[in-house]
C-alpha cells in the first residue's frame, strides 16, 4: 500500500521535486561521490529526481532504487532513460518490508523520504539491516521551521505553519531535519556526522530565486490549500496574504532563507575505512 505522501501525486509536484533537486544539486549532493563497484540502495527513489544526478555523479558504482508507487516508479525509469544512464535499476518495495539479503548494499542512501513516515527509526533500523558492516548510510531532510525571510510576514509564517500541521496530522514530521543526530543514533549508527546546508536567495542569485523560492518552497506551501481550508487551520483571506507574501519574498528587495540538513553515518566501526569510501562528506 502507497503511505500517505502530504504533496500528492500530481503532475504539478512531479515537476516541484525535479526543480527543487536540480535547483539544489551543487548545494546538496556535491559530496556525495560512490566509488567505482559499489552497489548503493536509493531508498524511496519517488520520480526520480535525485536518482538521476546520483547516478550522473558516481558513473560506476550500481544504484538499485526503491519506492512504493508503481507510478513514482515508472516516471523515474523515464527519466534516467532520458538521462542516458545505465547503472540505475529499479524495483518496487517499501522500506519497512525489504525484500532483499541481509549486508547485499554497500551504501544506502534517503533523501525527503523520513519526514513522511511515523516511525522513521524503524525504517532506519529496516535500512540497515541490508547495509553491509563499515557502509555508509547518507539522510538528507528539510526542516520548515528554519525558513525565515524579508519582508516577514505573519500571515506567510502561518501559511507555511498550516503545512507542517497538516503533515503531522498524517504521521509525518517536516521539522524533522534538526532531529537526525539523535534518530540516526537511536538506529544504532555508528560516526554520525551532520551538517546543515543553508539555502540563501536574494535577487543576485536568479536561479534560486525561481528555482527554490518560487518553484520548491511556496509551491509547496500553495499544494496544501485546500486541505488547510477544509480543515480550518487558516481562513481564505489569510491564507492568499500568505501566498502573496511567500512571492512578494522573490522580489527584487526580498531574501529568503533555509536550511536542509545532511547526516553520514556508518553501520559499525569505521575507523579503517579509508577516505574514499566515506560517501557524503
Amino acid at each position: 500500500m502507497e503511505r500517505d505522501y502530504v504533496h500528492g501525486y500530481t503532475g504539478r509536484e512531479s515537476t516541484r521535486l525535479v526543480d527543487q533537486a536540480t535547483t539544489l544539486a551543487d548545494i546538496l549532493h556535491h559530496d556525495t561521490v560512490y566509488p567505482a563497484g559499489a552497489t548503493v540502495l536509493e531508498a524511496g527513489c519517488g520520480v526520480g529526481a535525485q536518482t538521476v544526478i546520483l547516478g550522473a555523479n558516481s558513473p560506476g558504482a550500481r544504484f538499485v532504487s526503491v519506492d512504493v508507487s508503481d507510478d513514482s516508479l515508472g516516471a523515474a525509469r523515464e527519466r534516467t532513460e532520458r538521462a542516458g544512464l545505465r547503472n540505475v535499476s529499479f524495483q518496487r518495495a517499501d522500506i519497512f518490508n525489504l525484500a532483499f539479503l541481509p549486508e547485499s548494499f554497500d551504501h544506502v542512501f534517503v533523501c525527503f523520504v523520513l519526514e513522511h513516515l511515523p516511525d522513521p527509526v524503524g525504517a532506519l533500523t529496516c535500512l540497515g539491516k541490508v547495509l553491509k558492516p563499515g557502509g555508509t548510510l547518507t539522510v538528507i531532510e528539510g526542516d520548515h521551521g528554519s525558513a525565515y525571510f524579508h519582508p516577514d510576514s505573519p500571515y506567510a509564517r502561518k501559511a507555511i505553519q498550516c503545512l507542517v500541521d497538516i503533515q503531522a496530522g498524517m504521521g509525518g514530521d517536516s521539522l524533522i531535519g534538526r532531529r537526525l543526530y539523535p534518530l540516526v543514533s537511536e538506529a544504532g549508527f555508528r560516526d554520525v556526522r551532520v551538517s546543515p546546508r543553508m539555502v540563501y536567495v536574494d535577487s543576485s542569485r536568479p536561479h534560486l530565486v525561481e528555482g527554490f523560492t518560487k518553484n520548491t518552497f511556496t509551491a509547496m506551501v500553495e499544494g496544501v490549500r485546500n486541505e488547510a481550508l477544509g480543515l480550518g487551520l487558516i481562513d481564505e483571506d489569510s491564507w492568499e496574504k500568505g501566498i502573496r507574501d511567500l512571492y512578494r519574498t522573490a522580489e527584487s528587495d526580498g531574501t529568503f532563507i533555509y536550511t536542509f540538513f545532511k547526516c553520514v553515518a556508518f553501520k559499525g566501526l569505521s575507523a579503517n575505512k579509508p577516505l574514499r569510501d566515506r560517501a557524503g562528506f
